[in-house]
């Protein structure tokens, strides 16, 4: 009996059964919220456990992004060599490691030295999950698996408040820590047991100087991956300033307990997901555009819409959060396109684009964090400010850049 024919748009994926392919690119990209996101309703109990000051706090975020972003650079043009898979064995191996030393770190500079480690590592999951969807899939194709991905992904990042929450409210900080040890330890059995090497055709000249600055070159040049790369910035600079901000304004200013907090950012989160449901349905009546600019109408009103409320003295969480569902809602548009987009001309050297896009995502959240460390004073102004801001840019880039240089074309 002949083989089956591969599905339309898709490349030959070998031994990766689509299920298999959408569960692990779920559980590889889960890795950056399961980070960032289960130690959040922890982060004013950990500032006063460990007597440090809130701009040290919000290091323990901002830096490890920041070494997320730059060890991408590396990870990218190590997996284009030797493949995604010992690459993702290398990182996860890693990641296990930073995680137990967070949950030991007996201070915050050492919490903070730990965090970086784990950022690099998971810099690597992140990296090779993208780059994946380049290897096994056409463009408007892998728009619709990220999508469902990424889905996954809101399902995962929408319990990892609560739980971080319940986790400290009933244990102890340190066992939101754990929890990031546990889940990197299964992804790291999943790729061990069942997940194989999805690059058809290393690159044995990938690491070489000449070469790689040849190929950064090319990649930066790209109008398309500038386009979809700036539009995934501009929407992430907003979800991270939420995510930094939140915790300091609706606990400390807003008076939640821990345990309400998490339930609040399980709620953006559901709606993050139902974006992403949304893109697919897009993307088929619409096209990867198009979907784009509708999504920039959502970026645009969630941001117009919290200033209003908090400019009338609405200011509550019933007030604050409806407007980011909408932010959140473009976020779930926003993210599949951009990341399938920006790598999208570069099929021999999806692992350098998938970096460079990630790289630029997470110096982004840097500056927001390193600005929110010293903007925080007490009152919700910074968290407001800061998502108005990124609405209005991603509503620009998406009704301006990816209109004009959006149309993806392969890179020569």
């Amino acid at each position: 009996m002949p083989p089956a024919a591969p599905r339309e748009g898709a490349l030959e994926s070998g031994t990766v059964s689509p299920a298999l392919a959408v569960v692990a690119l779920a559980l590889l990209l889960s890795i950056q919220p399961i980070t960032t996101d289960v130690y959040l309703p922890a982060l004013p109990a950990l500032t006063r456990d460990l007597q440090a000051p809130v701009s040290m706090a919000q290091l323990t975020l901002s830096a490890l992004l920041l070494a997320f972003g730059c060890s991408q650079l590396f990870w990218g043009a190590l997996s284009d060599r030797f493949g995604r898979r010992p690459i993702l064995l290398a990182g996860l191996s890693v990641y296990a490691v930073a995680s137990i030393g967070s949950v030991l770190a007996p201070s915050m500079g050492w919490l903070v030295a730990w965090r970086v480690l784990q950022g690099a590592a998971m810099g690597a999951a992140v990296m090779c999950a993208r780059a994946i969807v380049r290897d096994l899939y056409t463009p408007l194709v892998g728009a619709r698996a990220m999508s469902r991905a990424l889905t996954g992904l809101g399902v995962i990042a929408a319990l990892c408040a609560p739980t971080g929450g319940l986790v400290t409210e009933w244990l102890h900080w340190r066992a939101a820590l754990l929890v990031c040890t546990l889940y990197g330890c299964a992804v790291l059995a999943l790729v061990v047991l069942r997940l194989p090497e999805t690059l058809r055709q290393r690159n044995p000249h990938a690491l070489q100087p000449k070469v790689l600055m040849h190929t950064w070159a090319l990649v930066t040049r790209s109008p398309t991956f500038l386009a979809y790369s700036l539009l995934t910035c501009a929407t992430y600079g907003g979800l991270f300033t939420f995510l930094a901000a939140s915790p300091f304004v609706f606990i400390e200013v807003l008076g939640l307990s821990r345990a309400e907090f998490g339930l609040a950012l399980f709620s953006i989160s559901m709606f993050y997901l139902t974006g992403t449901l949304l893109c697919r349905r897009l993307l088929t009546r619409l096209g990867l555009r198009r979907t784009v600019a509708v999504a920039g109408w959502l970026s645009l009103s969630g941001g117009l819409l919290m200033l209003l409320s908090a400019s009338l003295g609405a200011r509550s969480i019933t007030t604050l959060l409806p407007p980011f569902y909408l932010f959140m809602l473009g976020h779930g548009i926003h993210q599949p396109c951009g990341q399938v987009g920006a790598v999208s001309p570069f099929p021999q050297a999806a692992g350098v684009a998938s970096a460079m896009n990630g790289f630029m995502m997470m110096v982004v959240a840097f500056a927001a964090g390193f600005w929110l460390g010293n903007a925080l004073d007490g009152s919700i102004w910074p968290l407001v400010h800061g998502v108005l801001v990124w609405g209005v840019v991603t509503a620009t880039i998406a009704w301006t850049l990816v209109q004009r240089y959006g149309e993806p074309q392969e890179a020569h």
